[in-house]
């Protein structure tokens, strides 16, 4: 196979040259230009001007063309979110799955834990989200994984062992894709991303009054992905007060036609199940307050999407600026915070709360946290449901993290 120095100047000339030229073709020049060092001589100079053109290039495109390339490269993928997904897992991982839908590959949303918040249930149901659950690493429906709203695969066995494709995220972490990583911890909403996307290919939502058809655009964001989308990053900014970003309002402007307000309305408006109630009734009267900061412990819970509620309540409380609530479901012990104080970022004080307990996990934003105890095991490897070991001194330590004094 012959190759001709083509003189090239342009970025068209480069984008064309991407085109013709694959990666196989570019390992063979690069045999041929080894074993012959005057040609490497003559045109290696050509060559490296060629190769900043390219990278310029592909940091010029888009984020979500970069994005939807790297997807139309698989056949089939699973779109894989968080444990106990929320609105904002859910909401990203449906626009995922529909800017595959636009490059002919075939989505598979997955999860692991449960859907249990009464909002999240909702969202669910109102906007008909197909999800199926994943107990372990063989339960994957795909071997290529894209990560939504979190950055390294946890929650079922095996999944240190997962090298996913893609991540789409906006907390902080260090998990990366093998073709595309984008992780911007500075907006409030992973939905704000993938509603940039969207724009980025030049994506139009569909008023609920009309059909695709009647959107004039080659590709479109449906009604309910708009719709889904939007409320994603309102539950994670608090209805845009807490944590939002420019880019955050942008993505809810952008998406405004396609919304449909009585969807909206019925997911923001779920019954609320009664142990939530419960629970949250148990954080207020049984709370520890040191200073401005509370904890509670409330026992027993068979819905764990009920802690980070109460937290949400506790923190309302006037004269309060940080808050963990903590309580036990099967063995685990289920952690959740809320942080109104700049000294404290609740993501980091947990962390390190839980960092020397084996199999614990914690992460999150400064202003909201939530991590958990796993059931422990013994000296012969058996497993002892009681956490009660590590439950006991919570109150002391939580209240040391949120003072800086650990």
């Amino acid at each position: 196979m012959g190759y001709r120095w083509t003189g090239l100047t342009t970025i068209q000339d480069v984008t064309q040259l991407e085109g013709i030229v694959d990666g196989n073709q570019l390992r063979a020049l690069e045999e041929t230009l080894r074993s012959q060092p005057e040609l490497f001589a003559l045109v290696g100079g050509g060559i490296l001007v060629v190769a900043v053109l390219l990278l310029l290039y592909r940091r010029r495109k888009p984020a979500g063309k970069q994005f939807q390339e790297a997807l139309g490269g698989c056949e089939e993928i699973t779109v894989l979110t968080h444990p106990n997904p929320d609105p904002d897992a859910m909401a990203s991982a449906m626009g995922v799955g529909l800017l595959a839908k636009q490059v002919d590959t075939e989505p598979t949303i997955q999860y692991t834990g449960q859907i249990r918040h009464q909002e999240n249930r909702a969202f669910q149901t109102v906007l008909d989200v197909d999800l199926e659950r994943v107990e372990h690493v063989t339960d994957l429906a795909t071997e290529d994984v894209v990560l939504v709203d979190h950055n390294e695969p946890r929650g079922f066995q095996g999944a240190d062992g997962v090298l996913p494709l893609a991540v789409v995220d906006h907390h902080p972490g260090e998990g990366v894709g093998a073709e595309f990583t984008d992780v911007r911890t500075d907006y409030g909403a992973c939905a704000s991303m993938v509603a940039e996307y969207f724009q980025d290919v030049n994506a139009t939502p569909v008023p609920p009054d009309q059909h695709a058809s009647e959107a004039g655009s080659r590709r479109t964001v449906s009604t309910e992905t708009s719709t889904g989308l939007l409320y994603g990053i309102l539950a994670d900014t608090s209805h845009l007060t807490v944590g939002a970003s420019t880019a955050d309002f942008e993505a809810a402007g952008y998406l405004r036609p396609g919304i449909d307000e009585d969807l909206l309305d019925r997911i923001a408006n779920p019954a609320v199940d009664a142990e939530v109630l419960d629970v949250k009734a148990r954080a207020i009267a049984g709370r520890q307050v040191n200073g401005s900061f509370a904890v509670a412990d409330v026992g027993a819970i068979t819905n764990a999407d009920a802690i980070p509620q109460a937290a949400d309540e506790l923190i309302l409380l006037e004269g309060i600026t940080a808050v963990v609530v903590w309580g036990e479901r099967d063995g685990t012990l289920h952690l959740s915070g809320r942080s109104r104080d700049d000294r404290v970022h609740m993501g980091k004080t947990l962390q390190m709360v839980l960092e020397e307990i084996p199999n614990a996990s914690a992460g999150g934003h400064a202003r909201m946290g939530g991590g958990q105890i796993p059931p422990q095991t013994t000296a012969d490897g058996t497993e002892d449901a009681s956490v009660d070991q590590y439950r006991d001194g919570l109150v002391d330590r939580m209240f040391s993290a949120m003072a800086g004094d650990v």
